[in-house]
This record gives C-alpha cells, sequence and structure tokens, in this order.
C-alpha cells in the first residue's frame, strides 16, 4: 500500500524543516520540494495536500520566488502559510499589502468555526504573528475565517476549491492551538489517515533493501554515530552477514572513540566490523587547508576512496550503505532550498564511486525520527541519545588549518568538557555541546609568566532535531569550573569562552 504523502513547498527561510516534522509528528509523510518545483515532479509524488510555506521577508522583493499556478489545477487541498498565504491571495486576484498589519507576536484571533480549518475550536484561539505585509482584499469567491483587531484577515479559504491561507504559523511548537489547526488541514482537509508509523517504515525499509540487494555484498560507512549506526543495524537485519562495517578511524575523533565503537559492534552486535586506521592519510590530505568547504568535500572523498580500497580487498562488493538523513540534504540545498553547507555524505562525495549504489536508507528521516527507528531496533539508549557528531569530525572544530598538535589540544578540552556537563547532570538537557579551537591566540599569565596560546570555545545547545537551537543556559558556577579546568589541564589553551549564538542567525557547528 502506498504510504499517503503531503508536499511541502520551499520558498526560504529558516523554519521549512521545521514544518515537515509537525506534519510528520501527526503520522503523515511529506517531502520537501522547491517552490519552482515542476507541476509534473509534484504529481509524480501523488500528494494528499500541499503546504506553501517559508518565504523571504517581503512579498514585494526583488526576485521574490514564485510557485507554478498550475497547482490550484490539481484539484488537492493547498494551504498557504503567511508568504505562502500573500501568493494564493495574489495569484488568485487578491490583493497583497506592504503595509504590516499591526499585529506581530502572539495574539489574540477570532475564527469561524464554520471552517474545517478550525474545527473543534474555541472562538478566539492564540496564535503568533510574525509575518511582514497584510492582506487588504481576498479573492473573489473566497472568505475570511479569522481576524483580529489590527487584522481584518488572518485566515481565509475556498472550500470549493480547497484553498487556504493563515497568516501565522500552525506549526509552531509552543502554541497548542497552531498545532491542532495542522492536524484539522491533514485530516478533516486533506482527508489522511495517518499511516506514517516508524514500525510500518522499518518493515518497508527491510522488505525493500532485501529486494534490493539479494545475495549481493553491502558495505557500511560506520562512523559510530546515531545516524550511521541506525542505518548499519537496520542494513544488518536485512541481510545479516553480507553487510560488513567499516570503521574508519581518521584521527579525527573524540577521544576513546574508536575504540568503543569497536566493542559495541563487534563484541555486542555481531557484526562483520573492519577497522582502518588512516589518521595519517587524512591529515596529509588536509595539510594547508583552511576552508570549510574545502576541509567536507576532501573528507568526503578520501572516506569513499578508503571504502573502495576496503572493497577491493574484500573482492565483488555491490552496495555501499551511509547514514546520511534528512536535514543533511535539505541544508546540501540539493534541488530542495537554499544551500547552507556541504555534507560529507551528501554534496561532498566525489562524482565516480566504485560501487553498484548507495543505500541511505535514512535519507528521508529527520534525527528524533532516526533515533525512534534506534530504539525500535533494540539500539541502547546510551547510544541512540548519543549526540549529534559531524562527518568531517574536529576537522570543522579546529578553526583554520588542521595539525596533529591542534586535535590534541582540542580532544583533551572537549573531553573534560564533556565530562563536567556529565557530572553536572546536564547531559540529558543539553541536546549538543562539544568544544571548538579557534583560530585565535591571546596574551595570558600561566605561573607567572606571559603566555600567547589559544583560544577554546564552548558549544551547547537546547533543541530537537538541530533544524533549530538554542544556547544551552549553563549555569555559571559550572562555566567557572569547566574554563579552570581546561585551562589548567590542556597545554597550550589559556583562554575559554561560550558561545551564546542561537540557530539561525548561527549553525550549531562553527563551520
Amino acid at each position: 500500500m502506498e504510504i499517503e504523502k503531503i508536499v511541502v513547498l520551499d520558498f526560504g527561510g529558516g523554519y521549512i524543516q521545521q514544518m515537515a516534522r509537525r506534519v510528520r509528528q501527526a503520522n503523515v509523510y511529506c517531502e520537501v520540494l522547491p517552490y519552482n518545483a515542476s507541476i509534473e515532479r509534484i504529481k509524480s509524488i501523488n500528494p494528499k495536500g500541499i503546504i506553501l510555506a517559508g518565504g523571504p521577508g517581503s512579498f514585494y522583493a526583488d526576485n521574490a520566488p514564485r510557485c507554478s499556478e498550475d497547482i490550484y489545477s490539481l484539484n488537492i487541498p493547498i494551504l498557504g502559510i503567511c508568504y505562502g498565504a500573500q501568493l494564493i491571495c495574489h495569484q488568485m486576484g487578491g490583493k497583497v499589502s506592504m503595509e504590516d498589519c499591526g499585529e506581530q507576536g502572539e495574539v489574540d484571533v477570532n475564527i469561524s468555526n464554520q471552517s474545517l480549518l478550525f474545527k473543534d475550536m474555541d472562538d478566539i484561539i492564540r496564535c503568533r504573528i510574525n509575518c511582514k505585509g497584510s492582506i487588504q482584499k481576498v479573492p473573489q469567491g473566497f472568505r475570511v475565517t479569522a481576524w483580529s483587531d489590527d487584522c481584518p484577515v488572518v485566515a481565509f479559504e475556498h472550500p470549493e476549491r480547497k484553498l487556504y491561507g493563515v497568516w501565522f504559523y500552525p506549526e509552531d511548537v509552543h502554541i497548542v492551538e497552531d498545532r491542532e489547526i495542522l492536524k484539522n488541514f491533514l485530516y478533516n482537509i486533506c482527508e489522511c489517515s495517518g499511516d506514517w508509523k516508524m514500525s510500518s517504515f522499518i518493515r518497508q525499509t527491510i522488505e525493500d533493501i532485501k529486494n534490493k540487494v539479494g545475495d549481493g555484498k553491502v558495505l557500511c560507512a560506520l562512523s559510530g554515530g546515531v545516524d550511521s549506526s541506525v542505518a548499519a543495524v537496520l542494513i544488518h537485519r536485512a541481510v545479516g552477514k553480507q553487510l560488513t562495517c567499516i570503521f574508519v578511524d581518521t584521527g579525527l575523533m573524540r577521544k576513546g572513540e574508536a575504540r568503543q565503537v569497536e566493542k559495541i559492534f563487534k563484541d555486542q552486535f555481531d557484526i562483520n566490523l573492519i577497522m582502518v586506521d588512516a589518521g595519517k592519510r587524512f591529515l596529509d590530505k588536509l595539510k594547508g587547508v583552511t576552508n570549510p568547504e574545502s576541509k567536507r568535500k576532501i573528507i568526503g572523498e578520501e572516506f569513499i576512496r578508503v571504502f573502495e580500497e576496503c572493497a577491493r580487498s574484500l573482492g565483488r562488493v555491490d552496495y555501499l550503505v551511509q547514514g546520511t538523513i534528512y536535514s543533511d540534504v535539505i541544508e546540501s540545498g540539493l534541488g530542495d532550498g537554499s544551500m547552507i553547507k556541504s555534507h560529507h555524505n551528501v554534496g561532498g562525495l566525489p562524482q565516480h564511486i566504485d560501487f553498484k549504489e548507495i543505500i541511505e536508507p535514512l535519507r528521508n528521516l529527520f534525527k528524533d525520527e532516526v533515533r525512534e527507528v534506534g530504539r525500535q531496533l533494540g539500539l541502547p539508549d546510551h547510544m541512540v541519545e548519543r549526540q549529534p557528531f559531524p562527518g568531517p569530525g574536529l576537522a570543522i572544530r579546529v578553526i583554520g588549518d588542521v595539525t596533529q598538535e591542534k586535535l590534541e589540544i582540542l580532544r583533551e578540552a572537549d573531553a573534560l568538557f564533556r565530562d563536567a556537563i556529565e557530572r553536572a547532570g546536564l547531559d540529558k538537557k543539553i541536546w549538543q555541546y562539544f568544544a571548538i579551537l579557534t583560530g585565535m591566540r591571546s596574551v595570558g599569565v600561566t605561573d607567572g609568566d606571559r603566555t600567547y596560546d589559544y583560544t577554546i570555545a564552548l558549544r551547547a545547545v537546547t533543541s530537537i532535531d538541530g533544524t533549530t537551537a538554542d544556547w544551552a543556559r549553563i549555569p555559571h558556577d559550572v562555566l567557572a569550573d569547566i574554563s579552570n579546568t581546561i585551562v589548567s589541564k590542556v597545554p597550550k589553551v589559556n583562554r575559554v569562552v561560550y558561545d551564546i549564538t542561537s540557530k539561525p542567525p548561527s549553525t550549531i557547528e562553527w563551520e
């Protein structure tokens, strides 16, 4: 049976992944496509509905994105959110103004209960309005279904044509009413049944892998992180001993990480595992390289080359498995919006690879969905809840050129930071925390002597899946203890700073 799908057209902005996740949390599968996706591509997905989300600050901005008006002829429900609502209004003949409606932030909104979008909701709901501009006149045949004291049009619809627009964010995680509106669109308007569940995903994926691989040999790129670990166990469930996992010790790993990976997969899961010590090889390739995108691409290609060599030593190997997840794909800009950064296992891959095919069983899952798959596969909590670690490893946490000395400094500082967070009982409250060796050196004093040494930056964020994040409010006494420990125990470090920037505007990693 084909899984029901919703298409989210991405008009830009930093919250498109959050919208997609809200849809999936309602047990409905969705795919993010660029705003200019062809009508043929959209029809090939056979969606139950379309959501127009994201967008620039102003509908009247230069080169403001527009989707094809052919989507309105598909006769399926369409929900426009903020910019998407402006677009529906404009393309259907209404009037959109550059002037703000006067409402911003959380406001009380009056709604019409006759609308399926607001079914079983109170007459007044709380919404968050952050949209630029305003809708002055709805198109002919449309009706206003929500309004506030200062905004005459907060929502509108044409139920016969299945077109809906809202002037607020129904994907907002903080407002209960907003989540109910999204569910109303999915279930009451699109008539979805909610068949997107991790248990069904696991069964279908295992069956698909069995059919694809047959009696072929499979090689898995295992980093020990959540994504590649879940991918490895999922593939192992499908093909058993036809799978060989390769862990490449790039020399860019955290302290003690290689041994942990070996113990878990070889001893506990009885998976064929080859350990490759390639530290010198990677360092040689990275010598003198300071550009972060170049680092990622160099590491991505070198990974593949190591796997190819291992494959040749094993004889015929047909498939390579990678732990690519959906946020990797979106952030790498592969047809689904603007490129934020290349991920070593997506945009950083070389064009020529000596395998029949790459298998990416988690490619369409967000991080929280990957963790749920891991739990259902029986992976231990300490592995499933392991904080994210980038594929390029410490190479992108050493700002500037990468050397063995810098890696050792960072490894020790990072280990001390993580140990302090665990001892403070904060490890379950913080989504990701790590140290960065900045390219900055500054004057300090140690044992009465002047020093000119490195600055370590600490990064700790709270998040659900990394699409957005806020800096963690670590108590000052804990930070003071961490700083004192690092500068006293790690050679050539005389300063520690704490990053208090959210995502956006920054990314979680520094490079």
